[in-house]
C-alpha cells in the first residue's frame, strides 16, 4: 500500500498521515511499502552536487512552495502545543547564494586540506566544491583558504573558519590554526593583502587577535554604520535582516519610546527612531552600538540574570526582544506583569517563543501575527517575528 507525504517534521523528513517517516521525501511523494518513493510536484532536483551530504541544507530536494509550508507548519505546531493560534503570514524567503556569514571546518588530510559545513549528523567535513547558500565574495575564498591552510594547519586538528561580510569586505576569523614561525606569520598578512579582506583575527587558544585590519570594520545598519566587534552576531542575510525589521517596526505600531532588549549591534534599535533604550549582555556589542550612537541611551546588562522589572517597563510605549535560542521567559515574566502595550519578539527557535508566547498572552497581551522567515535557505532552521498588544 503506498502512501502520500503530506508533511515535512521538524527535523526535515516526509511524514504521511500514518506517521510513516521518509528521509528526502516531499509533500506530494508517494512512500511505497518498501520504503521507495514516487516523487510527486513538489519534489525538485537538488541544485548542489553537495546535498544531501553537506550538513549546510537539508531541504534542497523541496520546491519553494513546499519549504514555505514547512516553516508555517512549524510554527504553527509549536503554538498549537501551548493551547495558542494566530495568523501566520507568509513565510519571506531569503534567495539563494544571499548568506553572509558562515562557519565553516577544515581539516588536513593525506591529499590535502577539506574546508566545509560538517555532513549531517557527522563531524566528517563535506569539501565544499560549490555552495548555493553562501554569498560569492564568501565562498571566492574557499579555494584560497584551502591552499593556505595547506600551509598552516596543524596535524590532524579541526580548525575553524569563520567568513562574514561587513562594509569593507571579508571579515575572516581563524581557529585552531597552527601560526609557529615568522613565516607562517607574513603567510597569512600577505593573503590578507592579495584578498582584500577587511579584517583577519586568528584564536590560537587565547581569545581572536587581530592580525590585519586596515581601517576599522564596520556594519550597516538601518544606514548607520556601526563597528563590528571580531566574532559579532549579524542576521544571516541582509535580505532576511530587512523582512525582520519591517516586522518590528509594524509590531511597535510606531511608538516613539521603545526598549529594544538583547539589542546586539542595535539592528533593530537603530531602525526606531530617537527615543530608543537598548539593553545588551555583551560588553562589545554595547561599545560598539554607544560608538555609533552616543546618543542612545545603551546599557550593558545581562537579561537572564537581571531582567527590566515590571516598573522599569512601564515608561515604555512598546518592547522589542530579540533573545537567544533559549528564549526570554525571566524577561517575559516581567512584561506580562507590566503596562507595556506592544511587543514586537524576534525569534530563531519556535519552540522556546511558543512557551514565551503563552506567558504573554497569560498576561493579558493577544498574540495579532507571526511573520516566518526563511533566511537560512534550505534548512531546517525557522526565524520569525511576531506581534503582541494588549
Amino acid at each position: 500500500m503506498s502512501e502520500p507525504i503530506v508533511r515535512i517534521a521538524a527535523r526535515g523528513d516526509g511524514v504521511t498521515a500514518s506517521g510513516r517517516h521518509a528521509a528526502l521525501a516531499a509533500p506530494g511523494d508517494l512512500l511505497h511499502e518498501d520504503a521507495t518513493l514516487t516523487p510527486g510536484p513538489m519534489h525538485q532536483a537538488p541544485p548542489c552536487r553537495h546535498f544531501p551530504q553537506c550538513g549546510g541544507c537539508q531541504l534542497q530536494h523541496v520546491a519553494d512552495a513546499a519549504y514555505r509550508l514547512y516553516l508555517r507548519d512549524r510554527v504553527a505546531s509549536a503554538l498549537a502545543q501551548h493551547g495558542l493560534e494566530t495568523e501566520v503570514r507568509e513565510p519571506h524567503l531569503s534567495p539563494p547564494n544571499s548568506r553572509r556569514r558562515a562557519t565553516l571546518r577544515a581539516m588536513r588530510l593525506r591529499k590535502g586540506v577539506a574546508i566545509g559545513f560538517n555532513e549531517e549528523r557527522s563531524h566528517r567535513i563535506v569539501d565544499i566544491r560549490e555552495c548555493h547558500i553562501l554569498r560569492p565574495e564568501l565562498f571566492a575564498l574557499v579555494a584560497p583558504l584551502r591552499r593556505l591552510l595547506g600551509e598552516l594547519a596543524g596535524g590532524d586538528r579541526i580548525s575553524e573558519v569563520r567568513l562574514t561580510l561587513c562594509d569593507q569586505g571579508v571579515d575572516l576569523a581563524l581557529s585552531k590554526v597552527a601560526v609557529k614561525s615568522l613565516a607562517a606569520a607574513e603567510a597569512l598578512t600577505g593573503f590578507a593583502e592579495r584578498h582584500r579582506l577587511a579584517r583577519l583575527s586568528l584564536d590560537e587558544g587565547f581569545g581572536a587577535e587581530i592580525r590585519y585590519e586596515p581601517v576599522p570594520a564596520t556594519v550597516t545598519l538601518s544606514g548607520v554604520p556601526v563597528p563590528l566587534p571580531p566574532g559579532a552576531f549579524l542576521q544571516a542575510t541582509e535580505d532576511g535582516e530587512a523582512a525582520l525589521v519591517e516586522a518590528v517596526r509594524e509590531g511597535t505600531g510606531g511608538a516613539r519610546r521603545v526598549a529594544d532588549l538583547f539589542a546586539g549591534l542595535g539592528t533593530f534599535a537603530l531602525s526606531l527612531g530617537q527615543l530608543v533604550y537598548a539593553a545588551e549582555a555583551w560588553q562589545a556589542a554595547v561599545v560598539a552600538l554607544r560608538a555609533a550612537r552616543p546618543d542612545m541611551a545603551t546599557e550593558h546588562r545581562d537579561l537572564y540574570r537581571r531582567p527590566l522589572s515590571a516598573d522599569e517597563l512601564g515608561r515604555f510605549e512598546a518592547v522589542v526582544l530579540d533573545p537567544p535560542r533559549a528564549g526570554a521567559a525571566e524577561q517575559v515574566r516581567e512584561l506580562a506583569g507590566s503596562a507595556v502595550p506592544r511587543v514586537a519578539y524576534v525569534s530563531c527557535n519556535p519552540a522556546t517563543f511558543a512557551r514565551d508566547a503563552r506567558t504573554l498572552v497569560d498576561g493579558g497581551f493577544r498574540l495579532n501575527w507571526v511573520q516566518p522567515v526563511g533566511q537560512f535557505r534550505w534548512s531546517t532552521h525557522v526565524e520569525l517575528a511576531a506581534a503582541f498588544a494588549r
